[in-house]
């Protein structure tokens, strides 16, 4: 409860300060701290005369994680992870007294994918991972009336795989700097063995610790920075409209990855539709544009329905549909020259064009 009170708290401050999400470029660094949940563990001690097992419980414990790695700019990046994850184990279970600790750390090579303008302000992701973890046992012991199990404190390494689902809020006066909240589900592979001695009365003997299923679930709340990121861009602004009522050329704006009309795109599209009565034309030629942020394909559908969505407002102004002619030149043609995947907004527009 105090976890979610606390991710509810910063999401809410955070919101004033929030910038429109944008895919991670380049190199970027991350950590995070939270709670770790760690499922009951099968457990069993084996001697030499026999077996017997049942589940370890665990407390809710600490987890933290550090991170590096690579955004591709289409909303794929790659990292590596360090982590540490601490739990206590507690009982009594019936006659059956448990007690120890357990702590894992080691590394992970992780593929996540931002879903870039799902929602305004926040960027959830989702990703996978593969690596490598050690479980350390402290003081791990089981025991009954007249007999007691104890493991030595060591560690075993085994392979292990998670997945992860979150969201990142960028804050708008750090560019690059983005609060996130997330979730892992961890599990390690294989059968963990940890010698140890079993005492029974005065006699002492050696006995194997057979620790399986090993999941956690951890909650963390961090930060992630990516390098070089680039200010937000400015605001759109629209082309004023030349006193003269005998203009030939209008340029229409819009927002990004969108081909609906604001207000103001409206207004300058019904004052080229009546300027267009006033003088002598052949036709009028409805050209789209759009920015560099995504693909050469998608971006010339795009200034296509642009195109026809300035049309369509152009014959609901009364002029003939006969007399316009529509193209989409895509991401070509910049007005403001730029390099690839980025949102100009002076780039995504339609040009009225009176011949």
């Amino acid at each position: 409860m105090k976890f979610r009170n606390a991710l509810v708290a910063a999401t809410m401050l955070a919101l004033p300060l929030a910038a429109q999400a944008q895919p991670i470029t380049g190199l970027y660094i991350g950590a995070g701290a939270g709670v770790n949940v760690m499922q009951d563990e099968a457990a069993k001690v084996a001697t030499p005369g026999g077996s017997a097992g049942g589940w370890l419980k665990s407390r809710v414990g600490p987890g933290f994680d550090v991170s590096m790695g690579y955004g591709l700019g289409n909303g794929l990046r790659a990292e590596i992870e360090g982590d540490f994850l601490y739990n206590n184990f507690h009982g009594p279970s019936g006659n059956v007294n448990v007690g120890g600790k357990e702590q894992k750390y080691g590394g992970m090579v992780n593929v996540l994918y931002d879903f870039v303008g799902l929602v305004p302000y926040v960027q959830p992701y989702v990703g996978g991972g593969v690596g490598y973890q050690w479980a350390q046992e402290q003081n791990l012991y089981v025991s009954t009336p007249g007999a007691s199990a104890t493991a030595r404190t060591d560690s075993e390494g085994k392979f292990a795989y998670q997945g992860i689902l979150g969201a990142a809020i960028p804050i708008a006066s750090a560019p690059g700097l983005s609060i996130t909240a997330d979730y892992r589900f961890m599990g390690l592979l294989g059968t963990r063995d940890y010698g140890g001695t079993e005492t029974v009365g005065k006699v002492s003997s050696p006995v194997t610790f057979k620790l399986n299923n090993d999941y956690n679930h951890t909650f963390l709340v961090g930060f992630t920075y990516a390098f070089g990121a680039a200010p937000p861009p400015p605001a759109p602004v629209a082309a004023p409209v030349p006193p003269s009522p005998v203009s030939r050329s209008y340029l229409v704006f819009f927002d990004w990855d969108k081909a609906t009309l604001t207000d103001r795109a409206r207004q300058i599209v019904s004052e080229a539709a009546a300027n267009s009565t006033k003088v002598q034309y052949t036709r009028l030629e409805v050209n789209g544009y759009t920015d560099t942020s995504g693909t050469p394909q998608y971006n010339q559908g795009l200034s296509v329905r642009r195109a026809q969505a300035v049309a369509a407002e152009l014959v609901k102004d009364g002029v003939p549909k006969n007399a316009i002619t529509i193209q989409g030149f895509g991401e070509t043609h910049l007005l403001v020259p730029t390099g690839p995947g980025v949102r100009e907004p002076q780039n995504r527009r339609v040009e009225i064009i009176i011949r």
